[in-house]
């Protein structure tokens, strides 16, 4: 069985902050057997060591990330 190599659903940490608008920030996720950062982009500001979910994937190891809270974890 191969695993999936795609970001999309991931839970990430980001390294930098996104800017919403104003810029990308990076996540780093665990993929293909490691990890591996991408640009991250977000609709609104999210801060540094803030936990991500990958909505969407675009070209050149970008994606599209919201705030993720684990839903059976955290209070």
């Amino acid at each position: 069985m191969t695993a999936d190599p795609s970001p999309l659903g991931r839970i990430g940490v980001l390294l930098t902050g996104t800017r919403g608008s104003a810029g990308p920030g990076e996540v780093l996720l665990r993929i293909r057997g490691g990890t591996e950062t991408y640009r991250a982009y977000s609709d609104e500001s999210l801060p540094k060591g803030a936990t991500v979910l990958v909505v969407e994937s675009r070209a050149h190891r970008a994606v599209d990330v919201v705030a993720w809270s684990d839903p059976f974890t955290d209070s």
